[in-house]
């Protein structure tokens, strides 16, 4: 990696229900929403596995669930919570 360049993100995709409750959260909610949406895009191992699916929990004053495609380059959130 170039020392100019930080990690490679995965493109981060919301289905309709995550996107849903994306639509109804204040502006300060989103806000606060980036920073663990960021942090599973450089880093999606990050979150920890729900046992028995392939979903990953990832709880940072925020609540993200989300998979992780097999090349590791997209991050498919279900659900979101502020």
């Amino acid at each position: 990696m170039s020392p100019e360049h930080g990690p490679r993100r995965a493109q981060v995709i919301l289905v309709e229900p995550a996107a849903s409750q994306l639509r109804k959260l204040t502006a300060a909610e989103t806000h606060v929403l980036d920073r663990p949406i960021v942090a599973v895009s450089v880093n999606p191992q990050l979150g920890t596995v729900i046992p028995g699916t392939l979903l990953r929990d990832y709880v940072d004053g925020t609540r993200v669930i989300y998979f992780v495609t097999a090349l590791r380059t997209i991050v498919v959130v279900a659900y979101v919570e502020a």
